[in-house]
């Protein structure tokens, strides 16, 4: 570590140790490696990266379900504000269309059974939050879209905005976060689950959705991916989320219904197709950080450069 990082750490390791114990629920120094080696020096590049700018920094955090794309955006804002930035987490749920106009777009298309794929977020809300945060009067309060997923049984709605008064740095996640639409020639012979005339039509129609989002990707200052090994690792983690969640009382859903659920998303934006290009994709994409089976922190490397 630099001098710079031990700084850090000696005076940040009181909100690390309450974060870990109050928030992730676990011990301070399971953790501590991956602190050392990437959560401080990635928030320390990225305040360098806002010094070098006007404006506010919109950071993009790409993950799949269970990779710790929430966690990264937690501790990185945590980190951040104790260096002395307004750090706002947005996530690409937080963009959703409401309960009402969703249920009208499953109306027109049964095709859109969960919420999350490409057509159920409201990009024009999304774009003008984050011209907003970039043009921001520190004395002109800002409203930020939060979803509330406890409405409506679970299927969620907007929920009551959240006020700020701008922010040096948005930590923007989500699971397509900067993903963009591929070449139609990948479905000739797409990857499983992708297997019925139905699916690719569906795969075909989600790619075409993606266009929908590009103004959006184009405020991205940087992009970060959090990258399994194995894709399909999110389904085990998801599995694993539910169990421990059904084990506190909670209801949750079978292991049937977890994998036609993450396998609808496969569906929908299959990671071979279009998250595997993208970690060689330099021009897009800023850093690669690898997701090991366990959850544990592997390589982390820029795009094209694993080794």
């Amino acid at each position: 570590m630099t001098n710079d990082q031990s700084q850090l750490l000696r005076s940040f390791y009181p909100t690390f140790e309450h974060f870990c114990q109050n928030t992730l629920h676990k011990p301070p120094q399971q953790l501590e490696e991956t602190l050392r080696g990437l959560w401080l020096p990635l928030a320390m590049q990225i305040a360098s990266y806002r010094q070098a700018q006007s404006r506010t920094l919109i950071q993009g955090i790409l993950g799949g379900q269970g990779t710790g794309k929430t966690t990264l955006a937690k501790i990185l804002s945590l980190i951040l504000g104790h260096l002395g930035y307004r750090t706002l987490n947005l996530s690409l749920d937080d963009l959703y269309k409401t309960y009402s106009d969703r249920l009208a777009l499953q109306q027109q298309d049964p095709r859109f059974i969960w919420r999350g794929p490409p057509g159920t977020h409201d990009i024009q809300l999304g774009l003008q939050v984050l011209d907003r945060l970039r043009q921001s009067d520190p004395h002109s309060p800002i409203e930020i879209p939060r979803f509330d997923k406890s409405a409506w049984h679970g299927a969620g709605d907007r929920g009551t905005p959240e006020i700020v008064n701008g922010a040096d740095i948005v930590l923007f996640e989500g699971w397509f976060v900067g993903v963009r639409p591929i070449e139609p020639s990948n479905f000739d012979r797409p990857p499983p689950p992708i297997n019925t005339y139905e699916d690719r039509q569906f795969a075909i129609y989600m790619n075409t959705r993606l266009q929908e989002y590009l103004p959006l990707w184009d405020k991205l200052d940087r992009l970060i991916i959090l990258y399994p090994v194995d894709y399909r690792l999110s389904q085990q983690w998801r599995k694993d989320a539910e169990h421990q969640m059904i084990a506190t009382g909670k209801t949750g859903m079978t292991d049937l219904q977890i994998e036609q659920f993450v396998e609808y998303f496969w569906k929908s934006l299959h990671p071979d197709l279009f998250i595997k290009p993208l970690i060689q994709d330099s021009q897009r994409l800023d850093l690669v950080i690898e997701i090991n089976c366990d959850r544990s922190i592997g390589k982390i490397y820029r795009p094209g450069h694993p080794s």
